[in-house]
């Protein structure tokens, strides 16, 4: 057990959630009912609708659609009117007559034919939602995304995500992505619930997800639901289509850096639809061209077929493979990709209880050659994971979600292979590390009254360190320890090792999760929420530079790593005007997270095998207040996002002692922007021409500048300031794009769009780092700002046919 972990509180809380769900079962069993459940689809493709309204007409009784379409509504037996609402469709009413359990398929059609990429509508769900106690939640159309300006004529979600308010990157040009103040590391990121680790490509200026093979994206800032795990910032859960099941379809698009094509159609007759999704870049291809050694090119590819067995079973099998690939001339050659698979079997045992059955494969790995030196490296992540997740609809105002999944990870952190006999590089390989993730959950969605709706749930998880490997012993168990005369931390003196078979546990962990959020509705247009979540994470991403590279490596929680522990605050404010058309979103966190690695000054991670003499164990916290406004009909949407926020990290001694990181003073995270604005607009002239923009600013990230200098032995060595402790200039752009569909199109099943799309329009240079360093002529000391973009211009034409 992790005996370190606040577990009190954990169990108060668990408490009160069984004595809510045992008295949600007392009132839900106090009268005779009967159920309505199906399935809501795209009329024109068979696509499921996930989050579609499915209301009984002059009640509050209802819900909304699963990832998977299905819903349940149970209520007395009488005579209603069902009615089924999903922005940019046709809404739908039909009269039924409860007097016993139905079952009701519905299909329901757009408002118009046209491409996807020109609906100015917003799904549903990108409104306020005021009545589900959900909060923290961003869901974004890919419509919307489509719309977006967009770098290189590359549609990015990622990018797009991060014009919403609580989401930022670390710097123009670089991987990942930052949730309220937290790392990289500490989001989940998963398509179809198979995890991603690096979700870039070409080193981050583009993500892995191909927009064209994307149905939905949702991503949880906070209140984060107990079937989630392994996380402390946020879920991201992108889930790709199914493919259509009623007509062959193709799409794609050209660009000037890369081209997509996306085909998808009925299967097995009509049991089922497949979907192929590719994108490469030619990048490669044009440097080849132009006689340049050097190279750079990605590429990715999306895979989906289902299969429906009979009306309550069906199975779906979906992957994903991308490889990015780097050329420096002769000397260097480097590539990374994901790779993921997953088999899931949907079960309807009968009305009222829906059930997911998911065997995931993940894995993330790199390799480097170094032709100069004859040896190449390589690494790896791989993990297998099997879960079974359930959703009882026991009454209108009670449903039950419960589970649970188990992860075996497999973490290869390197390995060294000389590629010839003269090569000045010995083989290396270190040590192989195995791990076991579990969880078990039960959250409920509970009615509490005709204004107040509670979600309250449980995660217990467990972690066990696997043996396999040697496991150091360090004198008085310090892997650092502090030299008080040099005033640095050194690595601790190794004095032995302990040997642990592959069977053995090396060390566990266990915690209790609770989660509970709640909405009250003030009226019929505004309601407000609370929420907190306490998750824990036990993997770690060992990286000391500001942005994720494919180098960062994965490691597991052990002896002398322990469990990132979250704890997050929520409250919010929630309002639709004038019809729905305007939605207005405020929400003020705060968050802690203990256990928070962090590294001593010149760490080496980097083929390093006993990771624990690099780090210490510190803690985070970040608050911050988030304000969405929204423009949701009309010829002109689109939304203001402004985030007022601080992100800090304090290292302590602990057991190393001396001072800590920056004397054991709170210091600024390197992902912390204390405003952050974010204007995006699209505006529809007629059905030719569409035109979209964004503006941006953000306050600019931390970095630690020299703050004086000193002479040896006639060099100029410099003095550095706290940690992180300056800030480079503030970032800000503008991007526009201009949507052009020719009329020869419009009644024709081939249909074409052209994309112009300008990326910061006034040519900002944007220090994405600044070096300091000395003229050799004239001896003065020099500053080098470093930018990777200025305006840049891009075509692209769009098909679909």
């Amino acid at each position: 057990m992790n005996r370190k972990s606040p577990l009190n509180p954990a169990i108060k809380s668990t408490v009160w959630l069984l004595w809510f769900f045992f008295m949600g079962c007392i009132l839900a069993m106090g009268q005779t009912s009967h159920t309505i459940s199906g399935t809501i689809t795209d009329k024109s493709n068979g696509e499921t609708l996930f989050g579609a309204s499915v209301l009984l007409t002059g009640t509050t009784m209802g819900g909304v659609t699963n990832e998977y379409g299905f819903y349940s509504i149970t209520a007395p037996e009488g005579e209603y009117v069902l009615s089924i609402s999903y922005m940019g469709y046709t809404d739908v009413n039909l009269k039924i007559n409860l007097d016993s359990d139905l079952k009701h398929d519905v299909e329901i059609s757009e408002f118009s034919t046209e491409l996807d990429e020109v609906v100015v509508t917003a799904d549903e769900p990108e409104r306020a939602i005021l009545r589900k106690p959900e909060m923290s939640v961003v869901k974004m159309n890919i419509g919307t995304v489509k719309q977006m300006p967009v770098v290189l004529g590359e549609l990015d979600i990622l990018k797009s995500l991060q014009m919403l308010p609580g989401v930022t990157n670390n710097g123009e040009g670089s991987g990942g992505f930052h949730v309220r103040g937290g790392a990289q590391d500490q989001n989940l990121v998963l398509l179809d619930e198979a995890i991603i680790y690096n979700t870039s490509h070409m080193f981050g200026f583009f993500s892995v997800f191909n927009a064209d093979a994307i149905k939905d994206v949702k991503l949880y800032k906070g209140g984060i639901p107990a079937r989630f795990g392994g996380r402390v910032s946020s879920v991201l859960d992108i889930r790709q289509k199914d493919g259509n099941s009623k007509n062959f379809e193709l799409n794609g698009g050209i660009g000037i850096i890369s081209s997509r094509l996306t085909a998808e159609g009925p299967m097995f007759g009509d049991k089922g639809s497949f979907l192929v999704a590719g994108r490469r870049s030619y990048v490669d291809l044009l440097l080849k061209a132009a006689g340049e050694d050097n190279s750079v090119s990605f590429y990715d590819l999306n895979l989906k077929t289902n299969y429906s067995i009979d009306p309550n079973n069906k199975l779906f099998l979906s992957g994903y493979f991308g490889r990015d690939a780097f050329k420096l001339g002769n000397a260097f050659d480097s590539s990374y990709g994901n790779a993921s698979g997953n088999l899931r079997w949907n079960h309807i045992f009968y009305d009222r209880l829906f059930s997911n059955l998911s065997a995931i494969l993940s894995r993330y790995d790199y390799d480097l050659e170094f032709a100069q030196e004859e040896f190449v490296w390589v690494s790896s992540i791989t993990n297998y994971n099997l879960k079974y997740d359930f959703k009882y609809y026991l009454s209108d105002a009670f449903k039950l979600d419960f589970g649970a999944n188990g992860i075996f990870y497999d973490f290869d952190p390197g390995e060294v292979t000389p590629t010839a006999d003269t090569s000045p590089v010995n083989a290396l390989k270190l040590d192989q590390k195995r791990a076991f993730e579990s969880g078990f959950y039960l959250n409920a969605e509970h009615k509490l009254s005709p204004r107040l709706t509670a979600q309250y749930g449980l995660r217990f998880s467990t972690f066990s360190r696997l043996g396999g490997q040697p496991i150091n012993q360090y004198i008085n168990e310090q892997p650092v320890v502090y030299n008080p005369q040099l005033g640095i931390y050194e690595r601790g003196e190794v004095i032995g090792e302990t040997n642990y078979a592959k069977g053995d546990a090396i060390e566990n962990f266990d915690n209790l999760e609770p989660r509970v959020s709640l909405a009250y509705l003030l009226n019929d247009d505004a309601s407000i929420k609370a929420g907190f979540s306490r998750t824990a994470q036990y993997i770690h991403l060992l990286s000391n530079t500001s942005s994720v590279t494919p180098l960062d490596v994965w490691t597991p929680s052990g002896p002398f790593i322990k469990p990132q522990l979250s704890n997050q605050y929520a409250l919010g404010y929630f309002r639709n005007f004038s019809n729905k058309i305007y939605s207005l979103e405020m929400e003020a966190y705060y968050k802690t997270v203990d256990n928070r690695i962090d590294y001593i000054d010149g760490a080496e991670l980097v083929g390093q095998n006993s990771i624990e003499t690099e780090i210490l164990n510190g803690e985070m916290r970040a608050y911050g207040l988030e304000l969405l406004l929204r423009k949701n009909e009309g010829n002109l949407t689109g939304w203001i996002a402004y985030t007022l926020s601080k992100s800090e990290q304090r290292t302590l001694g602990g057991y190393a002692g001396g001072p800590g990181i920056n004397n054991g003073e709170w210091y600024n995270a390197f992902f912390d922007r204390t405003h952050d604005i974010s204007v995006s607009g699209a505006y529809r002239l007629d059905d030719q021409w569409s035109f979209g923009t964004n503006l941006v600013f953000q306050t600019g990230r931390p970095v630690t500048y020299p703050n004086g200098q000193y002479r040896y032995e006639g060099l100029s060595i410099a003095s550095y300031a706290d940690r992180n402790s300056d800030r480079l200039p503030a970032y800000h752009r503008m991007d526009v794009s201009v949507n052009y569909k020719p009329r020869k199109y419009q009644n024709k099943r081939f249909k074409g769009e052209w994309v112009l799309s300008i990326y910061n329009l006034y040519h900002r240079k944007n220090a994405a780092s600044i070096s300091f360093g000395q003229n050799l002529e004239t001896g003065a000391n020099e500053a080098t700002r470093t930018a990777i973009f200025g305006i840049v211009p891009s075509l692209t034409y769009n098909f679909k046919f």
